[in-house]
């Protein structure tokens, strides 16, 4: 009733009366709580109807990446100041093989790493692929056979292993534009 009244009849001797006479605290409390509850609901309802996919970063779990970060950090530390791993295929798509070339830090090539690469979408895990059929010459480490049915961007995660040292690798490439971006 009073959430009806104008400011004017608010103001009035009658209306602070029914404020002063705890009449429309019981209203504002139980009003405030249904809100909250039904917010509590929504979100619940939201968020189990969200498609949330795991993490798979690192060609593991979150869980196990998060728990072994340091690790990978110390690895791609020592890995890096012994060896040079470049990404250097031209574009994305399915008739084009993803190309990397290792070197040591003397310029020599490394012909005797093992490498896996794991391709994925940033959203979905429906067409993750996992290379390991390799061809090597000169360095240069290429992989064919990728399918890319959808346009867009891909993740390619490497991961590199030589002797005792590895390291992980992470591309972020689009099958509509040559350029990718390491993360």
């Amino acid at each position: 009733m009073l959430l009806l009244c104008t400011l004017e009849e608010y103001f009035t001797e009658e209306g602070i009366k029914m404020i002063s006479n705890g009449k429309i605290w019981p209203y504002a409390i139980a009003t405030a709580i249904a809100l909250v509850f039904s917010f509590c609901v929504m979100t619940v309802i939201v968020t189990t109807k969200a498609n949330v996919q795991k993490s798979d970063d690192y060609m593991m779990s979150y869980q196990d990446a998060d728990e072994n970060a340091n690790e990978f950090i110390k690895s791609k530390m020592l890995f890096d100041k012994k060896y040079s791993v470049k990404y250097i295929s031209k574009g994305l798509s399915s008739d084009k093989p993803i190309q990397y070339k290792i070197v040591d830090k003397n310029n020599k090539v490394v012909n005797n790493a093992k490498i896996i690469i794991a391709i994925s979408r940033p959203e979905t895990h429906e067409l993750d692929q996992k290379l390991e059929k390799v061809t090597v010459e000169n360095g240069v480490y290429s992989f064919s056979g990728a399918k890319f049915t959808k346009a867009g961007i891909y993740n390619i995660i490497a991961k590199v292993v030589i002797g005792e040292d590895s390291s992980f690798y992470n591309i972020k490439a689009d099958t509509r534009d040559i350029k990718f971006k390491e993360y």
